[in-house]
């Protein structure tokens, strides 16, 4: 389960030509749940840049500590925390990596993930809103994680659900239809994604430096047989 972000200066301008962007890009070696989040959304027709809470937490919830920051893809139409907020209110996270931890003897290790060209990612998820006054309210985000492809299923079971920029338009229009949702709900294409083991520095969120993210070995990556 990704718990870590790995988020450096981006186009988004690039990516999403028709993007409103008001607020400031949020970078992070190291970007914790519990923090505000960058995100795009689709507010009345139009692509929207605007920070998030990462931590789902819908107006029931009562201890802050027990919002979840990844849904399961599997789950969403089962758990009414997510069935509301998967059906209308999609966004994506546009990132330059993520992090994961292998078990292994004496440790886990981490591992940073991303595209093999290094190109951004756009990672899907679902949002809600809680009102604290009949006007001030915050926003919160959850990531939603798919089976991880054969390529990194050695390093974890779940990564993160990439969104094509290609089907950008279908993940976060609130009118498309459920089975196209599911159908872009899939482990990424093996040649996508490739992953570094990195320093145990990134295990501490309080490490903000670039050296979370410095390659100590070769990436993985998927090769044809």
């Amino acid at each position: 389960m990704t718990g870590r972000l790995h988020v450096q200066r981006l186009s988004l301008s690039r990516m999403v030509p028709s993007l409103d962007q008001h607020d400031a890009f949020i970078t992070s070696p190291n970007l914790a749940p519990r923090q505000p989040i960058s995100a795009i959304r689709m507010v009345q027709g139009v692509y929207r840049h605007e920070p998030l809470f990462w931590g789902l937490t819908p107006p029931w919830l009562k201890v802050l500590d027990h919002a979840p920051h990844c849904a399961r893809a599997e789950s969403l139409a089962a758990r009414p925390m997510f069935e509301e907020a998967f059906n209308a209110r999609r966004c994506v996270i546009p990132v330059t990596g993520f992090y994961v931890w292998q078990p292994r003897h004496g440790g886990k290790q981490p591992y940073l993930v991303t595209a093999t060209d290094r190109a951004p990612l756009l990672l899907g998820a679902l949002w809600c809103r809680y009102h604290t006054t009949l006007t001030a309210f915050t926003d919160s985000t959850a990531l939603i994680t798919v089976p991880a492809n054969v390529c990194l299923s050695s390093l974890t079971d779940r990564l993160p659900l990439v969104i094509d920029a290609s089907q950008l338009e279908t993940w976060l229009d609130p009118e498309s239809p459920p089975e196209k949702l599911q159908a872009m709900m899939t482990p990424a294409p093996l040649e996508l994604l490739g992953a570094f083991p990195v320093s145990k520095h990134v295990n501490s969120p309080a490490n903000q430096s670039a050296a979370c993210a410095h390659p100590q070995g070769p990436m993985l990556r998927w090769s044809a047989p």
